[in-house]
């Protein structure tokens, strides 16, 4: 980093910081079903259930289809745990979760962001990027919730900086270029936790990984993407043995997908998704005959039923998934949605979708420098963005698509935001002498 960008990406933390802890006392101590975040009420239930000594069950029925105290897997363990070891160590005070949350990610997501950035397009976009993210009004919210997102996001940011830093580590020793394959792989173990979905889009950071760190020797980097690989799985297998326990059956992590697949391609929808159903209506798509199972065997019986959907009829769950590019890329107003959210969708990605859109293109359009390794390096490292956001994309347009869902690409597009913020800036309002230095890196 740049001596002259350190003091600002301070300020910029600072103020990311500042931003968070205000959404986090304005969300306060108690725990309510606000608009995007109602699934905060499940993981502070389930965190006061855990502490209580019931385990991961409920004292109620609950979402999606889960008996009073029977066992459930439809939610982060990792999360939970937090969430009950913040509860337990001072009390069940959900304001103190969220100030905690806020901390960590105000400074983490901004910093994060600018390692990135800076590693494709230099220490200026860096800094642009991260001023972006700590000022992104979903950033801000979804900080102070008491849900995975921010974490995951988090989780997700490292595990791409950890794998644009095994590219360029051709100088490095061995042990060293070992650190950072075993770095790569406790960060896509913690996204993969506190979310399962990203299981879609390891196989592309790792063969990315391989690929480009195989300068090195194809055998070493080989060795370290099943390292990374083999880290994952510890962190998977002790949930996945507790849901045999629990359940009698195998269950990788958690038991949403099922639920998900079904009922985002039902032909409840027809060819039009409707990202959320009126009250009740959830409950009454699923099949009487499987009302009496657990939530595991459920789940696997849904995923069944929403195969059959796709084999019955592929043209309607094609057309299904090209409706929900509408939903996934929604900037502009709702009657559906309050006056806040409205403000927050427009001033956000609203803002930032064409610089995004704009960045790509700049970041494609410009050819590295034959002979260059570092341009060579960006290149990849652009490449890697977009498709580890691409085949994020598919997996919702596939399955259930919210605002929600699309953060984590928020997250990977940023750096091109801010590389067409710099680019324009550049263009019209600096001469071009002074742009020499952000046009050699990028």
């Amino acid at each position: 980093m740049p001596d002259r960008h350190r003091r600002p990406l301070l300020a910029v933390i600072a103020v990311s910081v500042v931003l968070r802890l205000a959404a986090a006392f304005y969300l306060g101590n108690s725990v309510a079903p606000l608009p995007g975040i109602f699934d905060q009420v499940s993981y502070h239930t389930l965190a006061g259930r855990v502490l209580e000594g019931h385990g991961f069950t409920f004292g109620t029925g609950w979402w999606p289809a889960t008996a009073a105290n029977e066992p459930t897997a439809h939610w982060s363990f990792v999360y939970v745990l937090w969430l009950a070891g913040i509860y337990g160590a001072g009390g069940t005070y959900p304001l103190a979760a969220r100030l905690l949350q806020a901390v960590a990610v105000g400074v983490l997501q901004p910093l994060l962001t600018y390692r990135v950035a800076a590693r494709v397009f230099g220490a200026r976009v860096g800094l642009v990027s991260a001023s972006v993210v700590a000022c992104y009004a979903y950033f801000v919210y979804y900080a102070a919730a008491l849900l995975t997102e921010s974490f995951y996001i988090v989780a997700i940011l490292w595990s791409l900086d950890r794998a644009m830093a095994l590219a360029g580590a051709g100088e490095k020793s061995g042990r060293q270029r070992a650190s950072l394959w075993l770095q790569l792989g406790v960060a896509l173990a913690a996204a993969v936790l506190l979310r399962q979905v990203v299981l879609a889009v390891v196989p592309v950071i790792l063969l990315w990984a391989w690929w480009n760190a195989a300068g090195a020797g194809r055998r070493h980097a080989a060795a370290g993407a099943v390292a990374a690989a083999l880290i994952i799985a510890a962190a998977v297998l002790p949930w996945t043995v507790r849901n045999y326990v629990a359940f009698h059956r195998f269950v990788l992590l958690n038991t949403n997908a099922g639920f998900a697949f079904f009922w985002g391609n039902h032909p409840i929808h027809g060819t039009r998704f409707v990202p959320i159903l009126p009250e009740g209506a959830y409950s009454r798509m699923i099949p009487d005959e499987l009302r009496g199972l657990d939530e595991a065997a459920m789940e696997q019986a849904l995923m069944r039923r929403a195969v059959a959907f796709v084999a019955d009829d592929p043209a309607r769950v094609a057309a299904l998934a090209a409706s929900r590019i509408t939903e996934y890329v929604k900037f502009w107003p709702s009657r559906d949605s309050g006056r806040a959210s409205n403000y927050a969708r427009v001033l956000s990605f609203g803002v930032c979708l064409p610089f995004m859109a704009a960045g790509t293109v700049f970041a494609l359009s410009r050819r590295p420098d034959r002979g260059s390794h570092g341009a060579r390096d960006r290149r990849a490292a652009v490449w890697l963005l977009l498709l580890v956001a691409g085949a994020y994309t598919a997996v919702h347009l596939l399955t259930w698509t919210l605002v929600r869902y699309r953060l984590p690409v928020d997250a990977m597009l940023m750096p091109f935001a801010a590389l067409a913020m710099v680019r324009l800036r550049e263009q019209f309002f600096v001469p071009a002498r002074a742009s020499s230095e952000n046009r050699a890196t990028t």
